[in-house]
């Protein structure tokens, strides 16, 4: 994948990592972190969408929730579209990152820094929650990718997961980005997170999304236990959650985000839901075939 470079309007090194905005053609704005694309102008949106929409849409009242990382914001722009949400507490390790998103990329958060319902707060993910007894009912995980320099492959292992579960109400759901998602690269760490995901809930839901600016299909996992509104729909009709969503009618899901979102989704209805979750059968076997799980003495890498 070529691009061309056209401006570089902030470059700055903070206490976790190398933060830049940057411009591009085709992608225009672009926000990079120790070298890697997070997210640019043109495509953002359906990398947001993808995360964040499944969770919210599976669980039947999403009140309450927690978005660990975020620092664009743009994660916190799709929560508050949801008319359930109460609350959404976003905690990202990196402030320098969160003030340069909201200052450079406005387009990113579209507002959101002004709703009553989103409290930000500095910190690290995991030591905020262990100090607070708040319960969510979505987990949303928009972290770096676990790189061994990186501030957050902690928040990737079994560790954590079993962890979380903790700060989960009944019913909960947490998704997490999950690194690169194609044939050629799934194995990266995606089966990795989400075989170590299996290891803690009894259900996760993998899926991808095409994000160009990202060079390849982007993974992601979702995972639930028994007690989830979707797991217990799935058992009633005697299939997986995943088969269970994918014959979910494309009526039935663009009915639901009609009552339950306010504002424009550009990425998201019934097809595009019904064509993220349709991994291709040599990615299936990948991750079905994937033993490593992820711990704190063991990590895996990207690279």
């Amino acid at each position: 994948m070529k691009m061309q470079l056209e401006t570089i309007t902030f470059d700055k090194k903070s206490e976790f990592q190398r933060a830049q905005i940057i411009s591009t053609a085709p992608f225009g704005k672009t926000l990079v972190l120790d070298g890697k694309t997070q997210s640019a102008l043109a495509d953002e949106y359906v990398y947001h969408e993808s995360l964040v929409h499944p969770a919210m849409l599976a669980h039947p009242n999403p009140k309450n929730v927690f978005i660990g990382g975020g620092g664009e914001l743009a994660t916190a722009r799709e929560v508050l579209k949801h008319a359930s949400v109460e609350r959404c507490v976003m905690v990202d390790i990196d402030e320098i990152v969160v003030n340069i998103c909201k200052e450079e990329l406005p387009e990113w958060h579209g507002g959101c820094i002004h709703d009553a319902r989103l409290h930000l707060a500095y910190d690290d993910a995991k030591a905020w929650l262990e100090r607070s007894d708040e319960k969510f009912d979505v987990v949303i995980m928009d972290i770096a990718d676990p790189i061994e320099a990186g501030p957050g492959y902690v928040l990737y292992t079994q560790e954590f997961y079993n962890f979380v579960t903790s700060r989960m109400n009944p019913g909960g759901i947490i998704v997490t980005q999950s690194g690169p998602g194609s044939v050629m690269n799934i194995h990266e760490c995606c089966t990795v997170i989400n075989n170590t995901l299996r290891s803690t809930f009894d259900h996760v839901v993998p899926y991808t999304a095409d994000v160009p600016s990202f060079g390849c299909n982007w993974a992601f996992n979702m995972a639930f236990n028994n007690d989830s509104a979707v797991a217990t729909a799935a058992a009633a009709a005697g299939v997986p959650p995943q088969s269970y969503i994918l014959t979910q009618a494309v009526a039935e899901v663009d009915a639901d985000i009609e009552k339950r979102i306010t504002g424009e989704l550009r990425f998201m209805d019934g097809v595009a839901m019904k064509g993220i979750l349709g991994v291709p059968k040599s990615a299936r076997k990948l991750l079905a075939e994937e033993t490593r799980v992820m711990t704190v003495a063991n990590p895996v890498f990207m690279y």
